[in-house]
């Protein structure tokens, strides 16, 4: 027997014999302890005064798969490191230098990370004059039982799919994160995301295209937040983002924008290519909550209003959105009263002719005539519809109605309507088509439906005859939103379409300087040309956008340059005529959707707060009314709202209206408004007293700390009308 055996042979009694109960001999004893151990059921090691390796069973170094004759000699805490990796720098180190019994330490090989796992366990021995001199020790494999645990906490903490956190560790997260900060007196950011246009790809595509498709968002996300944060799904394809310390909401809006633009770009799958889109919400703590459910609350609230105001957009959270969130599930539940009680009516978008600006068509578009609500126009309509389990029914309602109204237009004037993916893939599309032409007697070529490339996402079998019985039919076909980012010239080939209509969102950016959209837009005609069919584009809003694409040679337009949607009465008093035509008109703009800038404000100059009422916003500035003899040169700090200060500088002043350049430019909200970059902590306002919104105008000492007791003394004085009101 080895020397290195000697440690784990019987110890004689006091007398020399052997202890009670034994009957072996020294060599079976080896024997024995030499079978156990190759057997795997029990391992042993042993280390000198200094705390190297003086015995391994052989076993342990297979397992190990590292050679027994290398790592005898070594330290014990260079061999073995810790199993869990959770930043430990030397507890076995420290375990041996103690000089104390320890047990249930899980270690893997230094040289082998991803090996074996081990638990070991060791005494301490001294010599009769209380020496140290090493430690005895065993060991068990437990790599099978360790990566079990392990596979079962990562479960229970993160999405088996994507592996992000799951909601339940986003939960924890945010929560201890959110406390700890509220005490150091912190910021905390917090993102809601949910995709758009995903149902789509699951129905259409299948569960597996789906859940790949959930794989590739989740490494998108990683890569676009370039910061510390944390990522999870929540489930569905609902992801959630913290991001602590960051209440810059210029910067949020840049990463929502990196978010959406990445998440947007086309996905390969194995089922084929696809594009989605995302939509953001936005809340900070302490700002608009000071715990997980206030926060969670608030960025859920923002994601709505992302979501209902065009999607593919990012929202800050505000104290308006929760009367909106809850007026627009109203809206939504009211749809079904809304057809029944015959709310719904079309609108009509002429489609012209580019070169003789003839109109040629009626585009007709859903609006509501709500009870309480009065009109709601087809954008918003046409977002409350999305998603809605009434958009088959809605649409088939749309085509009947749309069909009516076009058989009593001159023959020359078709009228074209979208067609929702649930309907067209709908078994009885067909003959919901064909009724409405039969009951209306409308010829079939004068009805022109364009058909999103969405429907692509399904059965390419059921896809094709559907679209080759419209054909029969002889209805117009539109190929919708050509140019999206999923684009596919098998489309054009598989179809027998009439008409490519360019997506909106690249007519839009052909406006731009660089030209790069417009080159895409000319081949795209070039390929329409080709193919013999027509081009269409929508949404012009310039002269110089609209020379531009005549140049590229687009056949059809619409905008609001040429005519904005009507009502039926209005265009069909158009249409009677000799031949409407449209001559575009700079003098036309776009209906302004944003929300009104005038409104009463309060600016402060010192330690006094004056009410004005603010004209209009921009990034660098803005415009007062209220005030008289207020000097180039002065500052103020403008309040608008919720904490949102801004310091500004008097850069004109005419009488009771003054010009205002702000020291730092606002930034977008998501939603065509402006914001401070920061905002005033709560903090800050609790340790004034009260929030900033319940101060009423006056002295503003206590916020600032100064001095003195006591209303201060205005310096400006109010104009006449603006005195009139303060009253």
């Amino acid at each position: 027997m080895s020397s290195r055996s000697a440690s784990v042979s019987a110890s004689p009694g006091p007398r020399g014999e052997a202890r009670a109960g034994s009957t072996l001999s020294d060599a079976q004893k080896l024997a024995m302890l030499e079978d156990l151990e190759q057997s795997g059921l029990g391992w042993f090691w042993a280390s000198d005064a200094d705390g190297r390796l003086a015995y391994l069973s052989a076993s342990i170094a297979e397992r190990l798969e590292l050679p027994l004759g290398e790592l005898v000699g070594q330290p014990v805490a260079q061999i073995f490191q810790p199993a869990a990796e959770d930043g430990c720098a030397k507890p076995l180190a420290l375990r041996l230098g103690s000089h104390k019994a320890f047990s249930g330490l899980a270690v893997r090989a230094a040289k082998r990370p991803g090996g074996a796992i081990l638990r070991l366990a060791g005494h301490p021995v001294f010599g009769p004059s209380g020496s140290f001199l090493g430690f005895r020790g065993t060991g068990a494999d437990i790599t099978e039982e360790w990566y079990r645990e392990e596979e079962t906490e990562r479960l229970a903490w993160f999405d088996s799919l994507t592996g992000l956190a799951n909601r339940h560790r986003m939960a924890h997260l945010i929560e201890s994160t959110i406390t700890a900060f509220r005490a150091a007196k912190r910021n905390c950011a917090v993102m809601m995301l949910d995709l758009d246009r995903f149902k789509q790809v699951n129905d259409t595509l299948g569960h597996a295209a789906g859940d790949e498709l959930l794989k590739q968002v989740a490494d998108r996300l990683g890569r676009a937040i370039d910061r510390d944060c944390e990522i999870g799904r929540l489930g569905g394809d609902e992801f959630q983002v913290m991001l602590p310390d960051l209440d810059d909401r210029g910067v949020l809006g840049e990463i929502a924008m990196k978010i959406i633009a990445m998440v947007k770009q086309p996905y390969s799958l194995a089922e084929g290519r696809c594009v989605i889109g995302c939509s953001v919400g936005i809340a900070i703590a302490p700002h608009d909550g000071v715990t997980r459910e206030e926060v969670v609350r608030s960025a859920d609230l923002a994601l709505y209003a992302a979501k209902n105001g065009g999607r593919g957009q990012f929202r800050f959270f505000s104290g308006e959105l929760e009367n909106e969130a809850i007026f627009r599930r109203r809206l939504e539940a009211d749809l079904g009263t809304g057809l029944s009680e015959r709310q719904l009516f079309l609108k009509y978008q002429p489609v012209i002719e580019a070169k003789s600006r003839k109109v040629t068509g009626l585009e007709a578009r859903i609006c509501w005539n709500h009870s309480q609500r009065g009109e709601i126009d087809e954008e918003e309509f046409a977002s409350i519809l999305e998603g809605s389990s009434l958009v088959g029914e809605i649409g088939r309602w749309a085509i009947r109605e749309a069909c009516s109204h076009a058989a009593l237009w001159p023959d020359s004037v078709r009228v074209a309507l979208g067609v929702p993916v649930p309907l067209f893939t709908d078994e009885t599309f067909i003959e919901v088509v064909a009724e409405a032409l039969s009951e209306t007697d409308l010829p079939a070529n004068r009805l022109e439906l364009a058909i999103s490339e969405a429907v692509f996402f399904g059965d390419a079998n059921q896809v094709d005859r559907t679209l080759g019985r419209l054909f029969k039919l002889g209805v117009r076909l539109t190929l919708d939103e050509f140019g999206s980012g999923y684009s596919s010239l098998a489309y054009l080939r598989r179809a027998p379409f009439d008409t490519i209509r360019i997506d909106s969102r690249l007519v839009a950016e052909a406006g731009r300087e660089d030209g790069r959209e417009l080159g895409l837009i000319r081949a795209i005609v070039a390929l329409a040309g080709a193919l013999e069919m027509d081009t269409l584009a929508g949404g012009i809003e310039t002269m110089a956008l609209n020379d531009a694409l005549t140049q590229c040679g687009i056949g059809y337009v619409q905008g609001p340059i040429y005519y904005e949607s009507a009502e039926r009465e209005t265009v069909e008093a158009e249409i009677m005529g000799e031949g409407w035509r449209i001559e575009p008109s700079s003098d036309r703009t776009a209906r302004a959707r944003r929300r009104t800038v005038l409104r009463k404000i309060n600016v402060i100059h010192d330690d006094h707060s004056y009410e004005v009422t603010l004209r209009n916003l921009s990034r660098t500035g803005a415009l007062i009314q209220g005030l008289m003899d207020v000097p180039k040169g002065t500052q103020f700090v403008v309040d608008l709202g919720g904490g949102q200060l801004a310091v500004a500088t008097v850069t004109r002043s005419n009488g009771d209206t003054q010009g205002l350049e702000f020291e730092q430019h606002l930034v977008d909200d998501g939603s065509g408004g402006l914001v401070t970059r920061n905002r005033v902590s709560p903090y800050a306002l609790a340790s004034a007293g009260a929030p900033l919104a319940a101060l009423s105008p006056g002295s503003y000492k206590a916020m600032t700390g100064a001095p003195g007791e006591g209303q201060s003394i205005p310096q400006f004085g109010y104009a006449p009308n603006a005195r009139s009101e303060q009253a």
